[in-house]
């Protein structure tokens, strides 16, 4: 809280506070996610390998978990890497959700436009475009602006991940995004904004690093 009080003695507004404060954990937490990006990277470069080995051993599962084991440790990555950045923001995600609803200071405090409690949802939703259809929709299906903003970052920033080799946890992965957006709906908007902003940067972050990392691999 007192991070983004500061910050909103600085700009003037809780919503710009919020970004500030996800910029700077997005910079506190960069060498933990330039190492995850840069293995990722490396992930990536090893799909055709990996679909050639399950392929190869399509038949023996034993088998090919040991040669996957093999080639990871042969090219020094970790398939669990990519997690790290999602488990690092989820105590900061607990925190600020905290801070929007125990904070008398956040109620009522509005963002830019439709926002005007950043301590209540979206009041916006896409069954009714946003507003320009007269008629009001019921809670469960008022899914804002915001966490579409937000589920669409998701999706975007998972194309930048390497693809699932089993079907089963790929089409999971392609879900996930819509399922979140709709368990995010109801939430706090100055959360959601967050979330969007932190995705923002991570991709922004992910292709500035796998870029480089790709430049190298390939000199």
């Amino acid at each position: 809280f007192y991070g983004i009080d500061y910050f909103f003695k600085l700009l003037g507004n809780y919503g710009l506070a919020i970004i500030a404060i996800t910029i700077c954990i997005r910079l506190a937490f960069f060498p933990l996610a330039n190492f995850s990006f840069r293995s990722m990277a490396k992930m990536k470069a090893l799909q055709p390998e990996m679909v050639r080995l399950k392929d190869l051993h399509k038949e023996d599962k034993m088998k090919l978990q040991q040669e996957m084991m093999a080639l990871y440790k042969k090219e020094k990555v970790n398939p669990m890497s990519g997690c790290l950045p999602i488990l690092v923001q989820i105590p900061v995600f607990f925190a600020l959700y905290k801070v929007l609803f125990v904070t008398i200071e956040m109620r009522q405090m509005p963002f830019y436009g439709w926002i005007q409690d950043l301590s209540e949802r979206d009041p916006t939703s896409l069954f009714n475009l946003f507003g320009l259809l007269p008629y009001d929709v019921p809670s469960f299906l008022m899914i804002g602006a915001w966490p579409i903003a937000m589920g669409v970052s998701m999706f975007i920033q998972q194309k930048l991940n390497p693809a699932p080799t089993d079907p089963m946890q790929a089409k999971i992965f392609m879900f996930f995004p819509l399922f979140l957006t709709i368990i995010l709906a109801p939430f706090p908007a100055g959360l959601v904004i967050y979330w969007t902003v932190n995705n923002i940067l991570t991709m922004a972050q992910q292709v500035f690093i796998m870029k480089r990392t790709t430049v190298k691999t390939a000199t």
